[in-house]
């Protein structure tokens, strides 16, 4: 589309504007008192909604940070499992009835508390397709690890030691340095180390978690307090019109609707700062009893703001403009 077709709708949404806004100044102010009123109302409802999603969304996203952390204590759990396994095992290899005993129970119970760690561990992936896929791989390291000391013992005459030193490299094998750099390789080395690995990823979604959604300070705040600052603006509107058309200063019950919306903000905000922050099983800001409270405080400011405007209004008894 050229540039000369579209000056004209330009300029026809121009005109509209500016007959919007000159009917709006020309209004009897009784007419833009029941806007004001309206308006004021739809931001208090608009308040209750911003915290309804805040406290349900922001608890939802509290669990899973929970759920986060504690995969991150399993794996280290099941980074110190690894040490104590390939101590078992050395300690299985070290008597003469390997090929009769095996790895012992010691190694076998390890080996599968490990598996059990990693699989709960998995449940708080924080690390996203990245995290899934090193989980995986770890899972399959342990797999092997097992696999390589069942045929070791099973066929001890001609695989016993190479089958186990090659077990224990699969547990605790150093990871790969860069020639060049003489740094360790991501991805490389033994069971060990990609656990490691895997932490390392927790950690980084751990952090991106607590800062993303209704976790971020900076959206919590602008979201929640937008209702608050459009109710200030009509709140300012409504005390120039009641100034120069009615002599009259703002009253009490307006003061106190926008006060019990601020404060209401400013509390759901609060709480569910303090609910990261804490991390608790169970937020208090989507409690039910704090949630009633705050929706009642929200309907008694709704009434406010309706005594706020009636006396005006019952001066005139014109048919509404």
């Amino acid at each position: 589309m050229t540039a000369t077709a579209t000056e004209p709708k330009a300029a026809g949404r121009r005109a509209k504007v500016s007959e919007a806004w000159r009917a709006l100044r020309t209004a009897h102010p009784v007419r833009l008192l029941r806007l004001l009123r309206a308006g004021m109302l739809v931001m208090v409802c608009a308040t209750a909604v911003v915290y309804l999603v805040t406290a349900t969304q922001g608890g939802q996203e509290v669990a899973t940070v929970r759920q986060s952390r504690a995969a991150g204590v399993q794996l280290e759990d099941a980074r110190e499992a690894v040490h104590s396994a390939d101590v078992h095992l050395e300690n299985a290899t070290g008597t003469d009835q390997f090929e009769l005993t095996g790895p012992g129970a010691d190694f076998e119970n390890t080996t599968a508390r490990i598996g059990t760690l990693l699989t709960a561990a998995a449940q708080g992936n924080a690390a996203g397709a990245t995290g899934r896929a090193q989980f995986q791989f770890v899972q399959w390291q342990l797999l092997v690890c097992r696999q390589l000391v069942n045929t070791a013992v099973t066929d001890f005459p001609h695989n016993g030691k190479p089958g186990v030193d090659s077990a224990r490299a699969t547990l605790t094998a150093a990871r790969l340095k860069d020639p060049d750099t003489g740094r360790e390789v991501p991805g490389t080395g033994g069971l060990l180390a990609s656990i490691e690995d895997l932490q390392n990823l927790q950690n980084a979604g751990l952090a991106r978690q607590h800062d993303a959604g209704w976790l971020d300070p900076v959206q919590l705040w602008s979201l929640s307090l937008a209702p608050s600052a459009v109710m200030l603006f009509l709140f300012g509107a409504t005390a120039r019109i009641l100034v120069s058309h009615f002599r009259r200063p703002v009253g009490g019950y307006l003061v106190a609707t926008l006060g019990v919306t601020v404060a209401v903000t400013a509390v759901s905000v609060g709480l569910t700062m303090a609910d990261e922050a804490r991390l608790t099983a169970h937020p208090v800001a989507g409690h039910p009893a704090v949630m009633a409270f705050v929706l009642l405080a929200l309907v008694v400011a709704g009434v406010l703001n309706h005594l706020a405007y009636r006396p005006r209004l019952a001066e005139y008894r014109y048919p509404r403009p």
